[in-house]
């Protein structure tokens, strides 16, 4: 399975992110606490330059606390400072005063030059779906950024005031030309932050159950009671009779059963499951 997605306005949204970045002081990057390293884009890497950035693991309640803090050691040992949040504002309300020390060096280097006088200017970029607009709007305690459970809600960058001082800059959501590995691309349509007419869920929904039977085994049978077999196909057949998704003669509705099961695991309802780790350290 090889999934493979870079639509018009992906393109010009990376131009855009070139362009807007000579405005800000320091950039949020927002990535999926369930998938760290397949929601960064690599190309972000190449963009920001020398701006410090902060690595919000968003989604955090869905993901398992050991792995994102695990997650939150490796960004640290290569310097970056990450922090694992879900979208609420009780839980962000630190992260406007981790801007000011992350451009600490900017705003003195803009005083020694006279160039004061502007709120910091921090730039939120991340992939579709990843939660950046409900994450501002928990920052700002009020719905000014658009939100949407499909990718690329944002398709345009909108300055938001988040406080006087501090102004945000949301832009839409970038995915990249191609993916690394058939991995990434799996694991991105597992967690919504592809579109589902790009991929063929049953696909993605039985190897996901491959995923599961190997990481979690026992985790279908408990939550679907259904027997866990070799054949993925079989279990994802069982869990479409559980739920009675049959067509017109009485044969199992496999994709009805597939886009279900894969929205379960989005909404939490098969635990906080991390599918990635983090690379050991190197010696």
């Amino acid at each position: 399975m090889d999934i493979q997605w870079y639509p018009g306005h992906m393109a010009k949204a990376k131009r855009l992110l070139r362009e807007q970045l000579k405005l800000v002081d320091v950039v949020l990057e927002i990535r999926d606490a369930r998938i760290p390293d397949s929601s960064g884009n690599p190309d972000l890497e190449k963009l920001l330059g020398t701006r410090k950035r902060l690595i919000v693991l968003n989604k955090a309640d869905l993901a398992d606390d050991q792995s994102s803090r695990e997650w939150i050691e490796y960004f640290a040992a290569q310097d970056i400072r990450a922090v694992a949040v879900s979208a609420r504002p009780n839980q962000v309300r630190h992260l406007p005063g981790l801007f000011g020390e992350l451009a600490e060096d900017r705003e003195r280097y803009r005083r020694e030059k006279g160039l004061g006088g502007r709120p910091l200017r921090a730039m939120v970029v991340g992939i579709p779906n990843v939660g950046k607009s409900s994450l501002i709007n928990s920052v700002i305690r009020r719905s000014s950024a658009k939100t949407g459970d499909k990718p690329g809600v944002t398709r345009g960058n909108q300055w938001v005031r988040v406080k006087p001082g501090l102004d945000f800059l949301d832009t839409p959501g970038l995915l990249w030309p191609k993916f690394s590995s058939p991995e990434t691309g799996f694991f991105l349509a597992v967690t919504g932050a592809i579109k589902q007419e790009v991929y063929d869920p049953v696909e993605v929904a039985c190897r996901f159950i491959v995923l599961l039977t190997q990481k979690w085994p026992g985790l279908l049978t408990q939550t679907y009671e259904v027997p866990e077999q070799e054949e993925s196909h079989l279990i994802l057949t069982g869990i479409g009779q559980k739920w009675g998704f049959l067509r017109t003669g009485g044969a199992v509705d496999v994709e009805k059963a597939a886009v279900r099961l894969l929205q379960d695991y989005r909404k939490g309802k098969l635990g906080r499951l991390t599918l990635e780790k983090p690379p050991p350290p190197i010696d």
